[in-house]
């Protein structure tokens, strides 16, 4: 009877260091996403802070004379 447990763990074995690669990989693949997203938003909220908080020309500076 022990030898049929020892076949049956080494069926399965193969199959479960798969699923456990698989699941590694798409969790990684999951928290670099994530990341990424992370990172963009920050970079745009910054940037949308820089273009709120630069000085607006005053009117009548950079116009030409002649128009």
């Amino acid at each position: 009877m022990d030898e049929y447990w020892v076949a049956v763990v080494w069926a399965l074995l193969p199959t479960v260091v798969v699923l456990g690669l698989f699941v590694f990989v798409m969790r990684s693949i999951l928290r670099m996403d994530r990341t990424e997203r992370r990172v963009y938003a920050k970079i745009e909220a910054e940037e949308r802070a820089k273009r709120r908080s630069a000085p607006r020309p005053a009117p009548g500076v950079g116009e030409d004379a002649a128009a």
